[in-house]
């Protein structure tokens, strides 16, 4: 691959991310809108945190299936699919309609494993932690999702905003066909035999636990705070909306960061520093819960979890080669998953205590835990000290 290639599918790839996290993550910032049925506080964790269950389960299959086919036809039929329940979400009148919507949105969080997989073949190794922290920003569609679905739903209404997806998914439907390269190099090998020898490996479960925590922490406060802020804070939904952005936002920038670090800095010790990082922000949120503070708390974790993102997508490239695409779906498969259980865990410990510190302080110790399972890996592996 040329470096020219190269050049041009990194921003094509990174945009097209951009669009599958809107898509993924477009019914919850417009949940507040959806008033003209009733929707129990249950019911909004369960609907918010569907889409995650599709979006992590098939970032194995899209990660290998990206060595196999190329990034270009993968980008090409998500995009073409979700058009179907992004227009069933726009005509949905009752929950079962919005989770029935949002389980096939999962797609475009799937394709996460796509560039991960694919752009590292247009870089040298050394430069792996940069090629995937600048994808890694697309998933500023989280946050565009956030900040523009909520002001343009008080101006033409919600079920009209989601056929603004749609529009925004033709436009990336022909940038892939038309830019995408055609002559993405393959990597073919049986998937069965790759889970399996990967399986052998300490080393994707403690990356996997790892992303679980940093990726789940971006996903879940992206997908829970718009209408948490509303229904704990009393915000309006527009205000909630931009909070909630700022967030994604400043995660998201902070992922190539992390990776720029990982290639300058001795990754494995960064994202020790980090994670400590992440656990304050945590027991901050645990601790107290004025408005302030709460606000304090989520940027710290909205930083370090950025952070943590990118520098965990540094270590993959140094240990995986060939099975670069079924690791990094394993990895983003977890990660999904880690933004699944929050929002289910926050409302049932609010019902149960009345509040949802215990649920912040559930994040700190998971930290807490993999921090040690750090510096044990870090004994292990003195090469990425």
């Amino acid at each position: 691959m040329n470096k020219s290639t190269g050049k041009i599918q990194l921003p094509l790839q990174a945009i097209s991310l951009t669009m599958g996290f809107a898509a993924w993550t477009a019914i919850s910032p417009l949940m507040p809108f959806m008033t003209d049925f009733e929707i129990t506080e249950g019911e909004k964790s369960l609907i918010i945190a569907i889409p995650v269950i599709l979006g992590s389960i098939l970032r194995i299959p899209f990660g290998y299936l990206t060595n196999v086919i190329g990034a270009r036809l993968i980008f090409l039929i998500s995009f073409i699919f979700l058009m179907f329940p992004i227009f069933y979400l726009s005509i949905a009148n009752s929950t079962t309609d919005l989770i029935i919507a949002g389980l096939f949105l999962g797609v475009g969080g799937a394709v996460f494993s796509v560039g991960v997989t694919s752009l590292p073949k247009y870089y040298p190794k050394e430069r792996a932690g940069y090629a995937n922290g600048m994808y890694g920003l697309g998933n500023l569609g989280t946050a565009l999702s956030a900040f523009l679905a909520p002001p343009i739903a008080m101006a033409i209404g919600w079920q009209s905003t989601v056929r603004l997806y749609m529009v925004a998914l033709g436009i990336m439907i022909l940038a892939n066909f038309f830019l995408g390269d055609k002559f993405e190099k393959k990597v073919k090998a049986p998937l069965k035999e790759q889970i399996i020898q990967v399986s052998k490996d300490y080393k994707v479960y403690l990356l996997s636990f790892w992303y679980f925590i940093s990726f789940g922490s971006f996903v879940a406060f992206g997908l829970f705070l718009p209408n948490y802020l509303v229904s704990t804070f009393d915000l309006t939904p527009v205000d909630a909306g931009l909070r909630t952005g700022t967030f994604i936002a400043l995660a998201t920038v902070c992922r190539p960061l992390g990776g720029i670090l990982g290639d300058k800095l001795a990754p494995l010790s960064t994202t020790r520093t980090v994670f400590i990082g992440l656990i304050i922000g945590a027991l901050l949120l645990s601790s107290n819960h004025h408005i302030f503070f709460f606000t304090v708390g989520c940027l710290l974790v909205a930083i370090c979890a950025g952070l943590g993102n990118g520098l965990i997508f540094k270590l993959l490239p140094m240990f995986y080669t060939k099975e670069a695409g079924t690791v990094n779906g394993i990895v983003s498969m977890m990660g999904g998953l880690g933004g699944f259980f929050p929002p289910l865990i926050i409302t049932s410990v609010v019902a149960s205590f009345g509040t949802s510190k215990p649920a912040f302080l559930f994040l700190a110790l998971s930290g807490i835990i993999a921090l040690i399972t750090m510096f044990w890996m870090g004994k292990k592996e003195e090469s990425v000290q």
